[in-house]
């Protein structure tokens, strides 16, 4: 992704929505970290899982529910939900939904 370093770019355009499917687009992948776009249709998601870092998901458009240790937490656009390393997590769309996953890892 070297043509997006020094440029001003919107994150809304940057990706699109794809009816009853959940699309990514990876935005900077290295050892230490990644930022990856996703977009969802309503009611799509991402089944219980765990990492083994802590994870930020910023909202940038739409609606969801994410779910931590069992916790709904909504979040909508504008906002933004830390993800603790190790504790079951799941998200899903209330509306068509795009986020920025930011996953730190050293």
């Amino acid at each position: 992704m070297d043509d997006l370093k020094t440029k001003a770019f919107n994150l809304l355009d940057f990706i699109d929505y794809q009816k009853g499917s959940v699309v990514s687009r990876e935005i900077i992948s290295q050892k230490t970290g990644t930022l990856t776009l996703f977009a969802f249709d309503e009611g799509q998601g991402l089944s219980e899982h765990t990492a083994p870092f802590d994870a930020t998901v910023f909202c940038v458009d739409g609606e969801a529910e994410i779910t931590i240790s069992g916790n709904p937490i909504p979040i909508k656009s504008g906002e933004m939900v830390i993800m603790p390393a190790k504790k079951p997590h799941a998200l899903r769309a209330v509306s068509p939904f795009k986020m920025l996953l930011i996953m730190i890892r050293a």
